[in-house]
């Protein structure tokens, strides 16, 4: 199972985001790209990097930054946020990014996910925010999209999508433990590999999420993120149970 770290860009800064409402983000660190290089030396196998301007306010300011901190690392970088048509998509792809997350566009236009399989089978990874009735919320989860996590599951896999990310919508990580019900039913329902993309709780929550097992199937990877800058847990401490199993 990989380790991602997350950082979340706002007006060129990193931000946390305590209930998930940019509006309320707090700053973190002025130089994304020394907290990228950070998470790395810490022991992240991978990066989990969210445009929260591009996502909000349709502005792009950030993505000269998302090239610096993927030319900045030597682990992969997966990029979210106001990716909403292919010409975005292959910029950031021609910038180096590893994978490319699609959330609220997946589920309005899955005709262009169709296409964006098609053309970059590898790269495209569907990121799904999933209430406790299973229904998917978007535009910052503050939509019912009348789509149902086993009916986004069954035809997002068809297009061809590389893997998916699987949250809570309307969770606070640091307040209650992860979902695992919908975790597992994701694993049972999807071929692809399937990421837990709401941050755990504690220590003890990010161990259940790595034994979490369904239909002989376990999660893909974790993102962490703000629960380590809290001190619930360090990245060291989440990189030994990793190797401990």
């Amino acid at each position: 199972m990989d380790l991602y770290a997350r950082i979340n860009l706002l007006d060129g800064r990193a931000v946390r985001l305590p209930k998930g409402d940019v509006r309320e983000a707090i700053a973190l660190d002025a130089d994304p790209i020394g907290r990228a290089r950070s998470w790395v030396a810490q022991g992240a196998d991978r990066l989990h990097v969210v445009d929260l301007d591009a996502a909000a306010y349709g502005d792009y300011e950030n993505r000269p930054l998302i090239k610096d901190i993927i030319d900045a690392v030597d682990v992969p970088v997966q990029v979210a946020g106001g990716i909403r048509s292919p010409s975005e998509v292959e910029r950031l792809l021609g910038y180096g990014a590893f994978r490319i997350i699609l959330g609220t566009s997946a589920i309005e236009d899955q005709l262009m996910v169709w296409e964006l399989c098609r053309d970059h089978p590898d790269n495209i990874v569907v990121s799904l925010d999933v209430r406790p009735d299973e229904e998917i919320a978007i535009r910052g989860w503050q939509v019912d999209s009348g789509v149902f996590l086993e009916q986004a599951l069954i035809d997002l896999s068809s297009a061809g999508v590389a893997a998916f990310l699987v949250g809570e919508a309307g969770r606070d990580a640091l307040a209650s433990q992860s979902n695992y019900g919908i975790l597992r039913r994701a694993l049972s329902l999807a071929d692809e590999p399937v990421i837990a993309a709401g941050g755990a709780k504690d220590m003890a929550d990010f161990r259940s999420l790595a034994a979490l097992e369904e239909s002989g199937r376990r999660l893909d990877g974790v993102i962490v993120g703000r629960e380590i800058t809290e001190g619930r847990f360090t990245m060291a401490e989440a990189c030994r149970a990793l190797k401990e199993g």
